[in-house]
């Protein structure tokens, strides 16, 4: 079981760290599952515990110059990982000016993601900046449990507003009450409530673009539009949390079930989920 990767590009490595500081907003721990073709970060949260879910999808050939993994066998060519997105924020501060950045799986006193980072010098002597990240490796049984959340057939499906307009609609909105009820109909109507026992808020967007192919139910009907109550915490972190600037946000929704985002980018895709809270 081998994994080695080096970024050379500046834009690449600033890239990489921005999309983990992302992913740190929304998991203090994730899995990390190594392929020959991506990288992905995965969180599934307990039901007890709220139930959110993260997966995160990189192509490795967008980021690495070099990239070599071998698996833990012939049959099961992957290796899944389990780290702390704190402690690996930590080691990619020093790789906003870092060169090259290279990135490898280790084992010293435990097992460990080392990233060696080779910083400028005005002298003719490279400066090596070294981090080691623990790690726990996760034994094959329990990779199903890693997998990618199924694309449900969803009730709404809309393009979001700009993200920035809805991040400082809910940072006003928590002030008022612990949760948010998001509702849509297949018409592009989005609605952001909040209520308490002194006043009702609601913000409106209309004229939402619809997307293609997202399995949306043919047969919803615009006079009962589909919403969910979430966590209005867990949102605003969701919101806040994001530095990968995105093309496009699809928001969708399953009536009373759960919300379901999904950020489109040319070289990384990340999809989050928020389960419905009952009153």
């Amino acid at each position: 079981m081998k994994f080695r990767g080096k970024m050379t590009e500046i834009v690449c490595i600033q890239y990489f760290t921005k999309i983990i500081s992302t992913v740190a907003k929304l998991a203090k721990i994730v899995a990390l599952r190594i392929t020959s073709t991506n990288l992905y970060f995965i969180f599934n949260e307990k039901a007890s515990d709220g139930g959110t879910r993260l997966w995160c999808e990189l192509l490795q050939n967008h980021f690495f110059n070099e990239y070599n993994m071998i698996g833990v066998s012939d049959e099961f060519n992957e290796i899944y990982l389990e780290l702390s997105t704190d402690n690996l924020v930590q080691a990619l501060k020093s790789s906003s000016s870092a060169k090259t950045l290279k990135i490898k799986l280790t084992k010293k006193h435990a097992p460990c993601l080392t990233l060696e980072n080779e910083l400028p010098s005005l002298s003719s002597y490279s400066r090596l900046v070294i981090h080691d990240v623990p790690v726990r490796v996760i034994p094959v049984k329990f990779w199903d449990e890693f997998q990618e959340p199924e694309m449900l057939q969803f009730d709404v499906s809309l393009y979001m507003p700009p993200l920035k307009i809805v991040r400082n609609i809910i940072d006003r909105m928590k002030n008022l009450d612990s949760f948010v009820t998001l509702s849509a109909n297949p018409e592009g109507i989005l609605v952001l409530q909040v209520e308490n026992d002194i006043v009702t808020v609601k913000t409106r967007f209309t004229n939402l673009e619809i997307p293609s192919g997202t399995g949306q139910n043919e047969d919803a009907d615009p006079e009962f539009p589909a919403e969910v109550r979430v966590n209005i915490r867990k949102l605003s972190q969701f919101l806040f949390g994001q530095q990968v600037n995105p093309l496009r946000v699809i928001c969708n929704i399953i009536h009373n079930k759960m919300i379901h985002f999904f950020l489109l980018h040319d070289d990384v895709s990340l999809q989050f989920f928020l389960p419905c809270v009952s009153r």
